[in-house]
């Protein structure tokens, strides 16, 4: 009696293929590729020390005994890193509001639109506040956050401004140094020169973004 009718959904790859790829790069097996690619001085000598499996259960139990271990210090590093006082109405309308979530079909896609529409009212209300035409809320910390600033204000640079080799980015010397260590290490693959200084006495020719480059700079945070 044949009983295996269900097809097969997996969508990855099977025995077949596998061994069809392994043949096309030229090795007979997974182990022989690991092999090749990982050097053996960095790989371990032995399986790791693991305890035995936990259940759900127990697993909750174990982080909720761990975390009771944290003890909670007043803090002094400043450089952004600050306590803040969240209100209540702001706790329970937006962080807390189920709204966010069960309006969706519970997968991960679709949690994340609620989150999304909680984001851009916050941008909303923002704008009202500041006055101002536009503004982000963003999914980074404030660190990468600027250096995806950089990187699109250098993808936007006109075709005159390619042309001319504008690939400067002015940061204003009071950056959070964490902040402009980031710039840094992320302007070096993208050719992304970073000068720093104090902003107000900054000199930008008034087409530095648009048409001419007296100035070869891409953008300023």
């Amino acid at each position: 009696m044949k009983t295996d009718l269900l097809a097969s959904r997996h969508i990855g790859i099977n025995e077949q293929d596998t061994a069809l790829m392994l043949r096309k790069i030229g090795v007979n097996s997974l182990d022989e590729l690991i092999d090749k690619t990982i050097p053996a001085n960095i790989r371990l000598k032995e399986p790791l020390a693991l305890t035995s499996p936990l259940t759900e259960y127990e697993f909750g139990k174990h982080i909720a005994e761990l975390a009771n271990k944290n003890k909670l210090y007043t803090t002094y590093i400043g450089l952004g890193w600050y306590n803040t006082i969240t209100p209540a109405v702001i706790q329970r309308n937006v962080f807390e509001n189920p709204v966010w979530y069960t309006s969706y079909t519970p997968y991960q896609t679709e949690i994340s639109q609620g989150r999304l529409e909680a984001l851009l009212n916050f941008q909303t209300v923002v704008s009202d506040l500041t006055a101002m035409p536009l503004a982000n809320c963003s999914l980074l910390d404030e660190a990468t956050a600027a250096a995806e600033a950089a990187t699109m204000m250098l993808a936007l640079r006109s075709r005159a401004q390619q042309k001319a080799g504008a690939n400067t980015l002015f940061v204003d010397r009071e950056i959070f140094p964490q902040n402009l260590a980031v710039i840094r290490t992320r302007a070096i693959p993208q050719g992304i020169e970073v000068k720093v200084g104090d902003y107000k006495e900054l000199e930008l020719h008034p087409t530095c973004l648009a048409v001419s480059y007296n100035i070869r700079t891409t953008a300023v945070i």
